[in-house]
């Protein structure tokens, strides 16, 4: 989920340390596996945007790295057009086909409305489709 944000690993992984981090420290009471990993999630999100202002004040650099999915290289290009994708469509995507999650429970996990994450997914799908066609000559 981090690495969808920032598109850089090292600060991805630090995303994941200060999760974790603040998962141990808060020790939150939840009410099972799924809203645990929910919780994650969703921290893990709002760090990766702290972590993206951050980075525009600073005006740094980020490193290109190269993200294959799942190990299949074959996918990579699929990811590297994601990544061309506005957050709140990028977000969606990531949270409904890499992580599995129905629009209800993105929309709880992001604090949205269904509706409003249904159309974020529309959206970001019709724009991939056009980066996939114009870049790879995807149909």
């Amino acid at each position: 989920m981090a690495y969808s944000y920032l598109h850089n690993m090292s600060d991805a992984e630090e995303i994941l340390q200060e999760t974790l981090i603040r998962y141990l420290t808060v020790q939150p009471e939840l009410q099972g596996p799924e809203h645990e990993k929910a919780w994650l999630l969703r921290v893990a999100a709002n760090l990766s945007k702290n972590r993206l202002d951050y980075n525009r004040l600073r005006d740094t650099d980020e490193l290109e790295e190269t993200l294959v999915s799942q190990e299949r290289e074959d996918l990579s290009f699929l990811w590297e057009a994601v990544k061309q994708l506005p957050d709140a469509n990028r977000e969606v995507i990531h949270l409904f086909y890499y992580e599995g999650y129905p629009t209800a429970q993105i929309a709880k996990i992001l604090n949205r409305r269904e509706s409003t994450v249904r159309s974020d997914l529309r959206r970001g799908r019709k724009r991939l489709k056009k980066i996939l066609k114009e870049e790879y000559d995807f149909e």
